[in-house]
């Protein structure tokens, strides 16, 4: 692509082949360095590493812990994110909870424990002030339930005719000593599950958007439980299932170890009622959001464990296995149906559903 011409369309933000296409050809170019270039959901990084001439003997010249999870020295995890989703407040949640558990879970992908998170809101003139408190305060009691401490923030305020809020977020956590979980990480023959049903986010959103009556709730919520359940167990890899959907989460993680992913289309969890509104739209709940779900790659040998696990946390009750990694074709995902028909899938391709969060 010639960076030199065009404009940003509103495809460059649905998760899929165009934010991809924007992050490395303009972002990750400019800013390109060892722990950047993993595209991870959170950099892990070493204490010791951020204070000059205190790099631990094991890893001393190289800022990033290179994630085996050994070693004495401490290790933090650092995400940012931003918030944008219309309507602010929607069925099953609102911006304030929705930037909480954006973070929160990134954090929880790379293993880590939540501790610090601060929050900077650029509020639009004409945005109502009880509003605001609504959502300052679920933000607050979403915190609480996360168990992280907002402990720094900033406003602004701009002309605007929408009323609209956006709030940017970074979060810092704490690795524990031996947990190494990346993208990477998956082996052949591990198995593939997912902690719930997919794509109550995004059809929540469009729901309100369409003014169509139903009960699909958004599926927002912190992961916390969930995560801290799984320490200890044969897990490899861990994902939020967000922007993209199911199929672009996994078609980023084959890539990213090299291996093959097969998912059983039948096996996974869907909402009649999402099912039904995916029917009457025609959409694919292979490709729509959440945010409140999480994709988890274990060993087979422990995979009843992990998902015993997942069923006995908070918001995992519908958790189920989908599928397994082989080497068939390093870097592809196979969807499979109940009789044995496959098609290989991609990440997901234009626009989607913009500003679902």
């Amino acid at each position: 692509m010639d960076w030199n011409s065009g404009t940003v369309t509103m495809a460059h933000g649905s998760g899929g082949s165009a934010t991809e296409e924007l992050i490395h050809g303009i972002f990750a170019e400019a800013f390109g360095n060892d722990t950047l270039n993993r595209m991870e959901d959170a950099a892990v990084v070493s204490y010791d590493a951020l204070v000059a001439g205190r790099e631990c003997g094991e890893h001393r010249g190289n800022n990033v812990i290179p994630d085996q999870g050994s070693g004495s020295c401490g290790r933090l995890a650092l995400t940012t994110d931003s918030f944008v989703v219309t309507p602010l407040e929607f069925r099953g949640g609102d911006i304030g909870r929705l930037a909480v558990c954006g973070t929160v879970n990134d954090l929880l992908m790379r293993g880590a424990v939540p501790k610090l998170l601060t929050c900077g809101w650029i509020i639009e003139e004409g945005t109502k002030l009880s509003l605001l408190k609504r959502v300052a305060e679920s933000m607050a009691e979403t915190a609480k339930e996360a168990g992280i401490q907002i402990v720094a923030g900033d406003t602004k305020v701009i002309e605007g005719k929408s009323g609209g809020v956006y709030i940017n977020t970074t979060g810092i956590g704490h690795v524990p000593a031996g947990v190494d979980i990346a993208a990477g990480n998956a082996e052949e023959g591990d198995v593939i599950l997912v902690s719930g049903t997919m794509g109550n986010h995004h059809a929540a959103i469009l729901s309100e958007r369409m003014s169509i009556e139903n009960d699909i709730k958004s599926d927002v919520a912190p992961l916390v439980e969930m995560v801290s359940k799984l320490r200890g167990l044969p897990v490899h890899t861990l994902r939020d299932v967000t922007r993209g959907g199911l199929a672009t989460v996994c078609k980023e993680l084959a890539l990213a170890s090299k291996k093959t992913f097969l998912i059983r289309d039948h096996l996974i969890p869907v909402d009649m009622q999402v099912r039904d509104f995916c029917g009457l739209l025609g959409l694919d709940p292979l490709y729509m959001g959440n945010e409140g779900k999480l994709v988890c790659i274990a060993k087979r040998e422990g995979a009843e464990e992990v998902l015993a696990a997942m069923k006995a946390s908070g918001y995992g009750e519908k958790a189920a296995i989908i599928g397994e990694v082989t080497v068939e074709k390093p870097g592809a995902l196979f969807v499979e149906t109940e009789i044995g028909g496959r098609r290989e899938a991609d990440v997901l391709q234009g626009e989607g559903l913009p500003r679902i969060c």
